[in-house]
């Protein structure tokens, strides 16, 4: 899987970057990343999508190469910052239709671009969104006001999470089978450790997304979700993580209950159940976009 890197400066004053594939006429992905990854991490399942798709992997604020440009611009800018990377390379790929895949907090900030920018897309995959209910983004809403909701136990976890090993070797040493790696394939940790840590000046590699930047996004949430959610009109397919987050598999639920355009199952493994079976993943994706309802 051949990539080449791209370069947009945004109008929030900082530079985003990512990587794609060469045009080549096929349908086109645009892919956006979990919380605290990058699109490279997902190498492995995305190597398996190459052979049928064209790719453009977007890395939000302060993830991979993209800068890290000073305070979290929220979930909602965040995506609009996104659909105005995609628009200055979407040339590239002609004609070709488009198609949006996301992961988790990229599997949100894809449901906001679907909103925002109805035409832009044919079909949507989203890998287990963490959509919440209205009821739980209230009692954000209310916590936020009273300055509690951004010392959440996510954030608070993200915080205190290890930044800097003395070579990749240690990081991964370090990471394995532990946390949010627990279940991961060996190509799923190795990607993570090749593109999510940079070298340091001096020795040792760190973190590209710094603990604080996952802190903000744990500790803060999308506004107007479930009226964007309403906006959304192309085919949807959801795959959901068996052993995932319940509070994400009922708002799930909610949504497909309520639109007849979205269509959710579930897979075998955890949130980042495409980092434990890239192979399966990349032929669930590649099913709901070229299957025979495709």
């Amino acid at each position: 899987m051949k990539l080449l890197s791209w370069t947009h400066h945004s109008s929030a004053g900082f530079t985003l970057r990512g990587h794609y594939t060469a045009p080549s006429g096929r349908p086109v992905i645009h892919f956006l990343h979990g919380n605290g990854y990058c699109g490279l991490v997902y190498a492995p399942m995305l190597k398996g999508l190459s052979e049928h798709f064209d790719l453009f992997l977007s890395d939000t604020q302060g993830h991979g190469e993209s800068e890290h440009g000073g305070r979290f611009t929220g979930w909602n800018r965040c995506a609009e910052l996104a659909l105005e990377a995609w628009h200055a390379h979407a040339p590239l790929f002609g004609r070709a239709p488009v198609h949006a895949v996301g992961h988790s907090f990229g599997s949100v900030i894809t449901c906001l671009m679907l909103a925002r920018a109805p035409s832009q897309f044919s079909r949507a995959v989203l890998l287990d969104p963490v959509l919440f209910s209205p009821a739980m983004i209230g009692l954000m809403a209310l916590s936020d006001v009273v300055g509690l909701y951004s010392r959440n136990q996510l954030a608070t976890r993200a915080r205190r999470r290890r930044h800097h090993w003395p070579d990749r070797a240690a990081a991964r040493a370090n990471l394995h089978g532990r946390g949010m790696f627990r279940g991961w394939c060996e190509d799923a940790l190795d990607a993570y450790v090749e593109h999510a840590l940079r070298d340091v000046p001096g020795g040792g590699v760190e973190l590209k997304c710094l603990p604080s930047r996952e802190a903000e996004i744990f500790g803060s949430y999308p506004r107007r979700l479930w009226s964007s959610l309403a906006r959304i009109e192309i085919p949807v397919q959801v795959l959901r993580g068996r052993d995932s987050y319940p509070f994400a598999a009922r708002a799930i639920q909610r949504w497909a209950e309520r639109r007849a355009n979205v269509r959710w199952s579930e897979v075998p493994g955890g949130h980042c159940f495409m980092q434990e079976d890239p192979d399966a993943a990349a032929g669930a994706v590649r099913g709901a976009l070229l299957g025979s309802n495709a």
